[in-house]
């Protein structure tokens, strides 16, 4: 684990960032906030590109809990028969479409804690939706986050929560909004598990790992 970058390193890094993207946006295709919830919750243990193949057909005819409740588990599951635990991630949003009739009127919640009432939605799953659709600047800390949190030391946690506070006392206010879409994105085309793009890096000057390990 590195250690916790100063202040200027971390707002010149995100300064390169914006620089190179200045809006970067999420990778999984929706139409709502319900469709958003959906698609996120079906990602887990699955790729964005994988999820959006399977709903570029479901949102069109179920983009609303009532509609998703009335093609019911099984129109849902053959859907998505192609994303990784789809039998239960189907039951899930059956049971999540379902709450939000009775208990929210139809409409997603837009505060974390009501969302992770909601089956198969953690906390993660709800700063996602806060943060893409209420623009709140909370952080979805995954797997990419968490690597490259504690590999550059802009973020270092022994745990995803502690990563998410780092993220939040450390990065510079005017970067909040953004911080985890550019930090996954560098993850996922850069900064890789095993094979991480040094090279190319916009940060490679500003970081420990390369120094580190060659």
């Amino acid at each position: 684990m590195a250690r916790q970058l100063d202040y200027l390193t971390i707002r010149e890094i995100f300064r390169r960032f914006h620089a190179a993207e200045a809006e970067p946006q999420g990778e999984l295709d929706h139409v709502n906030a319900f469709t958003l919830l959906v698609a996120v919750a079906l990602s887990a243990q699955a790729t964005d590109v994988g999820v959006n193949r399977a709903t570029r057909a479901l949102f069109p005819i179920a983009d609303t809990p009532e509609k998703m409740l009335a093609l019911g588990e099984e129109g849902l599951t053959e859907h998505i028969r192609t994303i990784g635990l789809y039998r239960n991630k189907a039951k899930n949003v059956i049971k999540l479409s379902r709450i939000l009739v009775e208990q929210f009127g139809g409409e997603v919640p837009s505060s974390r804690a009501a969302l992770q009432t909601l089956p198969g939605v953690g906390r993660k799953t709800a700063n996602v939706v806060l943060n893409m659709w209420w623009r709140i600047p909370a952080q979805a800390v995954d797997t990419h986050i968490f690597r490259i949190g504690n590999r550059t030391g802009i973020c270092p946690g022994r745990d995803v929560e502690t990563v998410e506070r780092a993220i939040e006392d450390h990065v510079p206010a005017e970067y909040q909004q953004h911080a985890h879409h550019w930090l996954i994105l560098h993850g996922r085309y850069i900064c890789k598990a095993r094979k991480p793009a040094c090279g190319v890096c916009l940060i490679r000057d500003l970081c420990p790992y390369e120094e580190k390990t060659l």
